[in-house]
């Protein structure tokens, strides 16, 4: 397979570029001496100029939570006043989406990220049952832990004799008071065994607590909604890395490109700080080593995307969901637009394993059936809220 024609993003080289892919793998990048087409598969649709980029690395999602709608009444000052309110005053929401199946509410999570170009998803939460045959990007399912306030004898799981130096993955300093600030003390305090941790939200972090963690995931648009603040990641950068997650839909939008805007609104990270926390920052803190930049050697896990009006790190910033004209992951397409499917060769003739749905004004092919699941969801939920539509 080879991708022609193609503009990096963040425009580590300044002219266009054709990536030739051999088993899974990008086997090269060079200089574009070819015209708009996409071979060998002889799709005949014009690529000139779309961007070309690593495919994201969700760092923080509960993949079964994403059929939820967003559910905060009011600003909060820690977590656990979230979580009590919404049991008090959201109970019938909750139990609508709670009544559809948890495997029809997992694959809906896969695909929500499928759909806004994530290659591989992080989950948080109890281990799941995951259907191979479900958008079929990749999936970490970490050693989770929720939180010191709602996870039953974390001391003792934190610290257990055999865990190993796999690190857990728990929310950390989620609020904006001091009960959040001494959360993370207490958890820093009990690490007796030292093992490696990965914190989620750090609202209330500070850089010196920060040097306790492998790494921070960022989770912005949950942090707004919900304690109108986010972590001071400007600062915390410099003590640990920092990761990009979107949390579920019940705390933030489903499009991770609004999320990343706001992002890069706050001007907290560079623009180019920004990108690696969903690509090259994130793939060796989950031990990916083979995935998040577009070098020769690594997984052709990969998002292209029809370029706006704008240029450069605006042109970027600028995608959503229905500019994605394909994604691959580890070398299969797993996401094309329409607009490769014209012509007497489109890009798999007769889109075997493929089903069309429409994302906004475009109407894309996935990998799977996610008309017959959203059939199903629909019929366990008839309001349940899944932003694209199907024939």
């Amino acid at each position: 397979m080879k991708l022609c024609n193609l503009r990096l993003a963040g425009g580590s080289r300044p002219g266009p570029v054709d990536i030739r892919i051999e088993n899974e793998r990008i086997s090269s990048i060079d200089p574009s001496v070819t015209d708009s087409r996409f071979s060998p598969e002889g799709l005949d649709a014009v690529l000139s100029g779309a961007i070309v980029l690593p495919g994201l690395i969700n760092s923080h999602d509960h993949l079964d939570f994403n059929l939820f709608p967003a559910m905060a009444n009011r600003i909060y000052s820690n977590y656990r006043q979230w979580g009590q309110d919404i049991h008090d005053n959201n109970r019938s929401q909750i139990g609508e989406v709670l009544r559809i199946p948890q495997s029809l509410r997992i694959s809906w999570g896969l695909y929500k990220n499928l759909l806004n170009g994530v290659t591989t998803v992080v989950n948080h939460g109890d281990r799941l049952s995951i259907d191979p045959d479900a958008a079929g990007i990749g999936v970490l399912q970490t050693r989770s832990l929720h939180s010191v306030g709602f996870e039953k004898n974390w001391k003792w799981k934190i610290n257990r004799p055999f865990g190993g130096k796999r690190a857990v993955v728990i929310h950390v300093g989620e609020g904006t008071d001091e009960m959040a600030a001494r959360e993370i003390d207490r958890l820093l305090a009990w690490n007796l065994l030292r093992t490696p941790l990965i914190g989620i939200h750090g609202v209330a972090m500070n850089e010196e607590q920060a040097a306790g963690f492998k790494a921070l995931v960022w989770c912005i648009d949950s942090n707004y909604r919900l304690l109108d603040r986010t972590a001071a990641v400007d600062r915390l950068k410099n003590r640990l890395p920092i990761l990009f997650g979107t949390d579920s839909t019940l705390t933030s939008d489903w499009n991770i490109w609004e999320q990343i805007r706001l992002a890069r609104r706050s001007g907290l990270l560079t623009d180019q700080e920004l990108l690696a926390s969903l690509t090259s920052k994130a793939a060796p803190v989950w031990g990916l080593a083979d995935t998040g930049s577009l070098v020769p050697g690594m997984y052709a896990d990969l998002v292209v995307a029809r370029p706006g009006p704008s240029t450069g790190m605006d042109a970027l910033f600028s995608i959503n969901p229905e500019d994605i004209l394909l994604v691959l992951y580890h070398g299969k397409v797993r996401l094309f637009d329409a607009a490769l499917a014209t012509g007497p060769e489109g890009l798999y003739p007769g889109h075997a394993g493929f089903c069309p749905v429409t994302v906004g004004h475009s109407r894309k092919f996935v990998y799977g059936d996610l008309p017959g699941l959203i059939r199903r969801i629909r019929e366990a939920h008839p309001g349940a809220e899944i932003p694209v539509e199907v024939d």
